[in-house]
């Protein structure tokens, strides 16, 4: 009859000692959180799939990643949606989001797609047209579009603008609960003054999961800057925001975060960076939620890109804006992501030394939210007209495409 070990004791058949049991459990959580944190701390960038623009990128409930990019001649491109799912590699074969080819633009790199995607698994998608509006109105229209219940082709685009005209930077869409779907975007009253003062951000709501929206209304007071982008975001539980910058008559061009708690029937607003500026520093924001609920914004100050959460009842930051890491300028354009593995981590990322038809590089900075340490990098190579998006990965690690 064979000899049995026992625990913590020389095993004479393998002459090894034998750990406890418990000993062995807690060596490969030890292990197991050494791959994890590892993982976590991982960083790819890489180009955006077919040779993309402007990449947004939205992971879902179970894992899915979907993306939206622009393709094409900047000035009159195309919109193609992709999606992977989880624990894949691959993108499926772009779908072309716009009917109308060319509507698209790139120009700027503040006018492109957005997506949301709601909890029934519908991509919504919105993007600044590349052509008038027509009928002697000025701007280019806001253009909508939906996933079909099929899932396999986008719905005609629509202009959702009936009472606005001068559209300029960028809109931007979000799901809520209830079938809402927001968009917003900026630009002047139909017969108004026309200067940035008089410029507003205006919401248009759908009820019905984007089937109808009703007219666009005026959501924030004081002025816009004109050329610069936007960002929304939404939860289910009546909350959605939205991040801008302002314009003033004193060369003012700050920051603002807007919220609503009340599905989009009133708002409060908090300045997030004062920056005093007399031209237009086209800029894109990014906003969304951390860990604990709050909504983390991000947003461009004077060539640096800052980071902040702040709570949507009370809009207190839980704590200061910080700035992002790393010792390089001229940044622009931040993304962020929370990593979905084991261990809390954030990903921020922002492009630096971009501007009008001018690429430049990509840097990003990976924050261990449990024990405070940060790692930076870079990569070159961004083209014109880009910037970076995140996808946080099942393992722990992120991809940014760019």
């Amino acid at each position: 009859m064979p000899l049995q070990c026992r625990t913590g004791q020389r095993c004479r058949l393998c002459a090894r000692p034998r750990l406890p049991a418990l000993a062995l459990a807690l060596l490969a959580l030890v292990i197991l959180d050494s791959i994890t944190s590892a993982a976590a701390q991982e960083v790819r960038p890489a180009r955006t799939p077919n040779g993309g623009l402007q990449p947004q990128a939205v992971v879902d409930s179970k894992g899915a990643a979907h993306l939206v990019y622009l393709k094409g001649d900047p000035a009159h491109c195309d919109v193609f949606y992709s999606r992977r799912v989880d624990g894949s590699t691959a993108f499926t074969v772009p779908m072309r989001v716009n009917d109308v080819p060319g509507s698209a633009i790139a120009l700027g790199t503040v006018r492109g797609a957005q997506l949301a995607v709601g909890s029934n698994g519908r991509v919504h998608v919105v993007w600044n047209g590349s052509q008038s509006q027509g009928n002697g109105v000025r701007g280019a229209p806001m253009l909508y579009a939906r996933l079909d219940s099929t899932g396999r082709r986008f719905e005609p685009q629509r202009n959702l603008m009936t009472s606005t005209i001068d559209l300029d930077g960028g809109g931007s869409v979000a799901v809520g609960a209830n079938g809402r779907v927001y968009v917003f975007w900026h630009g002047h009253a139909k017969n108004g003054p026309d200067d940035e003062v008089h410029r507003g951000v205006y919401l248009a709501l759908s009820t019905d999961d984007g089937s109808t929206f009703a007219s666009e209304q005026r959501v924030a007071v004081g002025g816009v800057c004109a050329c610069c982008g936007l960002k929304a975001f939404a939860t289910g539980t009546n909350i959605v925001a939205v991040v801008y910058r302002s314009a003033d008559d004193q060369a003012n061009r700050d920051s603002r975060l807007l919220v609503s708690a009340d599905a989009g029937q009133s708002f409060r607003s908090v300045l997030l960076g004062p920056w005093h500026i007399s031209a237009c520093p086209m800029s894109t924001p990014a906003l969304g939620l951390d860990p604990s609920g709050a909504l983390f914004a991000m947003w461009e100050t004077e060539g640096q890109v800052y980071r902040g959460s702040f709570l949507p009842q009370t809009l207190a930051p839980p704590v200061q804006a910080l700035p992002a890491g790393g010792t390089g300028t001229d940044r622009k354009h931040p993304a962020f992501a929370f990593s979905r593995g084991r261990e809390p981590f954030l990903l921020t990322t922002w492009t630096e030394g971009t501007g009008w038809a001018k690429g430049g590089s990509l840097a990003w900075e990976c924050i261990d939210l449990t024990r405070g340490a940060k790692r930076t990098g870079a990569a070159a190579g961004v083209p014109p007209w880009t910037f970076p998006a995140v996808v946080p990965e099942a393992d722990g690690s992120f991809t940014i495409l760019y």
